[in-house]
Order: structure tokens, then sequence, then C-alpha cells
């Protein structure tokens, strides 16, 4: 795992509270902290209910919630919201994902708080951004079927969502970027402002690419699974033993290299398959006399010959192989992390480097209410009165 205690990280010195829960707003807490930020998680005193789901939500806690502190209190009390306020004082971010009005409710909106603190940079992670559909509740799953993600990735007739929360993790990357954003600003100006991420915006946002094909052609995009490709050979292919791997040849030169490497001499000669236009308009014939020549061959023949001509190719891997790719453990991508039962496990860093290292983990997933004591002395708190918040249900923790 990266080491980066001792290094001075990008967003050292800022300071994060964040009023968040599931994936969305987790996830740009994670990756601010992952930066240096210090994120103070405000969790209620039962704790974020991600540390209790099951099944398909197991691993979202200690996924989104490392290199963070956890406070827990409760806000339904004046007490509580008093002790909020005296964190949000001191930070530099808010960040929230509740449904809307809540924070309204609370005191804790923007509006509010930035009377009290102009300098405050105030994320707000939503389903949509202002407008006629703001009242709606939003899921991942509810804007992939209304923004066309889920019928480009199904078959016609058969809309399939996403097989990862794409909009809610991308959607809280989105919420970072533009908090980092208004920090340059607030550099440039002295105050702070409202940085608004949502759901829907950020799905319109991966599905641009088939808009525009239509605006650029005049004719729908086909999902996924029958487009008519735009390479000849791009595809999942069945081979000895039932294993599956996909291969690819996605130019002229690949095209060459592909026959002469696997003996299709014949077909690299036919002036039908000559430009990679004429193979795709061929597939409906050609796939099939590729599909044959290489239902021989095991996926592990053919990915060495792939590897060794530097042509396209990938095997098809679930989630949970990924622990023991080599690649990854090579590389440093994943790193030591507490799960929600004490137990260890592996979880992969951020996708890029800093100075040819992954910024890696600080702080592990905290326990709940881990630094309740520590955050509520450094507001002003004395140990009476922490006592006195736990003893009433108000704070937990430590």
């Amino acid at each position: 795992m990266p080491d980066n205690t001792e290094k001075q990280l990008p967003y050292a010195g800022v300071r994060v509270v964040e009023f968040t829960h599931m994936v969305m707003g987790p996830t740009c807490g994670m990756m601010m902290g992952d930066l240096g930020a210090e994120v103070i998680k405000v969790e209620p005193v039962e704790g974020d209910s991600t540390r209790r789901l099951l099944g398909s939500g197991a691993g979202f806690f200690p996924t989104f919630n490392r290199n963070k502190k956890s406070i827990a209190l409760d806000l339904k009390k004046p007490e509580g919201i008093e002790a909020a306020l005296r964190l949000i004082a001191s930070a530099d971010i808010v960040s929230e994902n509740f449904k809307p009005g809540t924070m309204k409710k609370l005191g804790l909106d923007y509006e509010s708080l930035k009377k009290l603190h102009p300098r405050l940079i105030y994320v707000s992670h939503k389903g949509f951004l202002p407008g006629p559909y703001d009242h709606r509740t939003a899921l991942d799953e509810v804007v992939q079927m209304m923004g066309g993600l889920a019928y480009m990735t199904g078959r016609i007739g058969d809309p399939l969502r996403a097989g990862t929360s794409v909009n809610d993790i991308m959607g809280g990357m989105f919420g970072a970027i533009g908090a980092m954003a208004a920090l340059r600003q607030r550099e440039q100006t002295g105050e702070g402002c409202e940085v608004q991420s949502a759901l829907f915006e950020n799905n319109i946002f991966l599905v641009a690419q088939h808009m525009m094909q239509f605006a650029a052609t005049g004719k729908p995009a086909d999902p996924m699974p029958s487009r008519i490709s735009a390479w000849g050979v791009y595809d999942v292919f069945t081979v000895k033993d039932g294993e599956q791997i996909f291969l690819a040849a996605v130019s002229d030169k690949q095209w060459g290299i592909f026959c002469k490497a696997f003996g299709l001499e014949d077909m690299l000669a036919d002036p039908r398959l000559k430009t990679n236009n004429d193979r795709v308009l061929a597939r409906d014939w050609m796939m099939p006399l590729l599909r044959s020549h290489l239902a021989g061959y095991s996926a592990a023949e053919l990915s060495a010959v792939f590897e060794k001509n530097e042509l396209p190719f990938a095997p098809i891997v679930k989630p949970h192989e990924l622990f023991d790719d080599p690649h990854l453990n090579a590389t440093g991508g994943l790193a030591p992390v507490r799960m929600n039962d004490g137990s260890e496990s592996k979880v992969p860093l951020m996708p890029f480097t800093l100075g040819s290292e992954r910024p890696g983990i600080r702080l592990q997933p905290p326990l709940l209410g881990e630094h309740t004591d520590a955050l509520l002395r450094e507001v002003g708190y004395s140990d009476a009165d922490i006592a006195a918040l736990k003893q009433r249900g108000i704070a937990a923790g430590d």
C-alpha cells in the first residue's frame, strides 16, 4: 500500500463535514479524503445504514468511507444541531445527499449556512438539478431507466441497468470536482458557493455520445447488444471447454496481424474484407467463420497469441476474481481495509497516481462515533458536556 502519511497531499488542511449515506455523497468525501482533506462523517447515533446492509450493499461502507472520521449525533435534537453547527464553523466544505428539503428543515441548508459562513463551500448531491423533476425520489436505477442508459445496456425490449452504481459513483466524483473548483474560485474571490451534482444529469452526460450519434446521423442509437459495431472484429468468443474471451482487431493493420497469427491468409486476401468498413458490412458471414476457426483454442492460448502480437483481448473476469489480479497487486492498486465486521480485506484505490503513487489509506473506515469525543472537544465541549450528550442519547461513540 502506498504510504501517503508523510507526504503533503493536495487537499491537506481542508476540512470537510459530510452529512451523507449510501454511495453518492460518501464517494465525494472519499475522494476528498484520499487527496488529503480531513473528512468528518456525521452519522446518526444508530450509525449509517450502510454499516448494516446485506446483499449488493454489503460492501458499500468499507468501499466509500475510508480516510474519514466519524462523529455520531442526533440531528433531531437541538443539541445535536448545535454540535453540527460548531463543526461546520470549522469547515471549508459541507457535503450532503439527503432528500430535497431535509437539510433546510434542520437549518443546515446552504442559504442558512452561508449567512453565517460566507466562505463555506456547500456540495449538494441530489437526484436531479433544480427543475421540473427535482421533487422526485431518484435512485441510480431510476435515472438509468429514464436517462437512456438501461436502454443502451440491455437488448431491445429488455432494458438493463449497468452492473455497478455508475451514477452514484460518478455523481459523487463530479461533486468532488465541483468542490475542488469552488476551492480554487474561493482563492480568487474570497467567497464560497454552492455546488450541485445530480444522478439524472450525470446519466445524461454518460449517454451524450449516443445522443450526438443521432445528431450526426439522424438515426437512433441501437442498444449495445444489437448495435452495428464500428469495428469488424470486436466480440466475445466462446472457445474450448466453453470458456469465453473478448477479442478485437480494430484497424486494418491489426486485421493483418490477426489473420497471419491464425493462418487466415485467405481471409486477409479476400477483397470483400479489405478495409475495416468492409469487414463491418461482412460481419454476418465473416464472424461465423472466425468463431468456427477459433473454437478449438483455449482462452489461455488465444490470450498468449493476442498478447504476443499486441492485439486487444480480455478474459471474462468476475469481480471477486480481481482480488488476485497480478497487475492490481503488483501496482499497489489494492490496499488493506477494515470491513464492517472487523475483518480485513483489500479495496481498490483511486485509479490514478500522484507523483507515481496511488493516494492511499491514512484512516480506515471509522467505527461508529470513533472520533466523537475528540471532535467535540476540538469545538469547545468539555468532558462533562460530552458525557451529558451521550447520556441523553444525543451523541454516541468512543
